[in-house]
């Protein structure tokens, strides 16, 4: 099965782009046992809070693109994210400030889209191979596979891209510092803790 959801983690940093980019007005905390969504998908500008819509600056062609065409770059097959970590994702995404809004730069992105290109299907080939190697439950094999490929990644997205990345490890950190605590399952919890301190 095709997945079919944005990572803002810039991100890869897709969080740069899956954590980067979405942002959802409510949370909905997903049980662990609830059924995963695809591990990429694209973001409607109408699922952004009102407010953020109403002080969001124009999103350069280029950023648009890493938002909403990452899924056609990094092709997984097995690697999802629960519902869980893709809300607190959002909810963390949507508290950046301006100013860390303003670091998604047509220069940037535009970096950051050729770099993906170029490696997104091996990407997502790693990406998947983690998640079916992690340990259960879902949100282990999630914070395990994202973070094993981000680390063995990222040292090698382009330079231009890094004010990027240090914002998509702002929404990483801060989504897993806040399931840490709020997650409802044990198990769960120490996934999150064990990844709050990212990449």
């Amino acid at each position: 099965m095709k997945s079919a959801r944005t990572l803002r983690w810039s991100a890869l940093t897709a969080v740069a782009a899956a954590a980067l980019l979405g942002t959802s007005s409510s949370a909905v905390t997903a049980s662990p046992q609830a059924q995963p969504r695809p591990a990429q998908q694209a973001v409607d500008g109408s699922s952004l809070p009102t407010a953020a819509r109403a002080q969001a600056a124009p999103v350069p062609p280029a950023c648009q693109e890493m938002i909403f065409k990452t899924k056609e770059k990094f092709p997984t097959t097995r690697y999802t994210v629960p519902d869980e970590p893709w809300n607190a994702l959002l909810a963390a995404a949507g508290n950046l400030t301006q100013a860390e809004q303003a670091e998604l730069t047509e220069t940037a992105c535009a970096a950051w889209n050729r770099w993906a290109a170029a490696n997104g299907p091996t990407i997502a080939t790693d990406l998947d191979n983690r998640y079916r190697n992690a340990a259960p439950p879902a949100c282990n094999k999630f914070t395990v596979s994202t973070l094993g490929t981000i680390k063995k990644y990222a040292p090698a997205v382009p330079a231009a891209t890094r004010r990027l990345e240090k914002v998509a490890k702002k929404v990483w950190a801060e989504a897993m510092t806040k399931l840490s605590t709020s997650a409802p399952d044990a198990a769960c919890r120490t996934a999150y803790s064990a990844a709050k301190t990212g990449w």
